[in-house]
């Protein structure tokens, strides 16, 4: 029951994440997902350590292998570990490319203000 509970509450404060005004939308998110995974892997961005890229691995292929810690024909308690696994996995890959759109756009408005400066600059110069 408790860990029912958990899973609703990590689902919850997802949905809250991903819908508050203030951060990127959802479907900005999800098309991060695989700019971000490539940029962790080239270390490009320090974010996402690999040991939690990692743990993610393990959480899609323990979702895609036919091998279960509970095995499914125990209907809800079997269904319920890869359900919660499921919900991990979603709830990480989304706050993390949450932070890491943030991180784009940062480096965006870095490189824009330091153009402007060396513009100003050049601008001085002529």
């Amino acid at each position: 029951m408790m860990a029912k509970a958990a899973r609703a509450a990590a689902a919850w404060r997802t949905y809250r994440e991903v819908t508050r005004p203030d951060t990127p939308p959802l479907m900005t998110r999800v098309r991060a997902i695989p700019r971000m995974l490539g940029a962790v892997m080239r270390g490009r961005y320090a974010g996402l350590g690999k040991g939690k890229l990692a743990l993610m691995g393990l959480g899609v292929v323990y979702l895609i292998s036919p091998v279960d810690v509970i095995p499914d024909f125990l209907m809800l308690i079997g269904v319920a570990d890869d359900f919660g696994v499921f919900l991990w996995l979603m709830a990480s890959l989304l706050g993390e490319s949450g932070r890491y759109v943030e991180h784009e756009r940062a480096v965006i408005q870095g490189q824009v203000e330091e153009d402007l400066i060396q513009g100003r600059m050049a601008d001085d110069v002529i």
